[in-house]
């Protein structure tokens, strides 16, 4: 089994790319299991095209430990397995602590062994990655990180605080840096800006996304551009990325 995690800043595109990634697996018959790690609680949307899903905190805080391993779970598109961990009550309680109660739950319901995943991709909002946000790296749970970026300067500026709590991680064996993926936002010298990055953090890009009208063509459609547009050009970058990754973690999967 493959664990990947995928952080970066609000709003970078991260659900949307994971998703692609997802479904770009799942069109080979690869078993994926998806995770999203972030409040809002809209990761897997577009996997499952509902507006509304059980997440893991709501189970808990109405039904303590009585709801079922199924209760949690939303099977997607091609037998993706969409989870949500959610967040708290707004006002009240911690998101970070919530990603830990989430994944713990996932575990003792026995998630990975009924479903046995060979991919289990984590969708982690990265702007403050505090000890709930970056559970997903620590403990097991993921082989490598990937950090989705743009050439913005915020987007840059929370790549590089990912960067540093991986590194400040690398001496308790909990997951690496497998590497910078960028999402394009057509800023000026944007390419330059990552790379720049990617070498002061001792890493690579290993995959560009071009901004296209066709990822908020197949937003509106709640559906992701692997389903809506497979044969665009959109798609076979989501592809070619999805293997990138999956092979920088050891496993050789054609999805072109």
């Amino acid at each position: 089994m493959i664990n990947i995690a995928v952080y970066g800043k609000g709003g970078i595109g991260k659900s949307t790319t994971v998703s692609n990634i997802s479904a770009a697996l799942a069109d080979k018959g690869i078993r994926v299991m998806q995770i999203g790690c972030d409040p809002k609680a809209d990761s897997t949307f577009s996997l499952h095209g509902k507006t509304k899903v059980n997440t893991v905190l709501e189970l808990v805080r109405k039904n303590k430990d009585n709801f079922t391993l199924e209760d949690m779970v939303t099977v997607g598109y091609n037998g993706i397995i969409c989870v949500e961990a959610g967040g708290p009550t707004p006002g009240l309680g911690c998101a970070g602590r919530g990603i830990i109660a989430a994944l713990e739950k996932l575990k003792e319901k026995g998630a990975y062994e009924v479903y046995k995943p060979e991919v289990v991709i984590y969708d982690v909002l990265g702007d403050v990655v505090c000890g709930g946000f970056s559970m997903p790296m620590r403990k097991g749970y993921a082989d490598k990180v990937f950090i989705l970026t743009s050439g913005e300067n915020m987007a840059i500026h929370a790549a590089a605080n990912i960067a540093m709590a991986i590194d400040n991680f690398k001496d308790r064996g909990y997951a690496g840096l497998g590497g910078i993926i960028l999402n394009r936002r057509n800023v000026k010298n944007e390419y330059e800006k990552v790379s720049e990055l990617a070498e002061d953090i001792h890493s690579e890009i290993v995959g560009t996304l071009d901004r296209s009208e066709v990822v908020q063509e197949a937003e509106t459609l709640n559906r992701t551009v692997i389903e809506a547009f497979p044969d665009s050009d959109m798609a076979s970058q989501y592809r070619k990325l999805a293997e990138s990754i999956t092979r920088i973690c050891g496993k050789e999967i054609s999805c072109l």
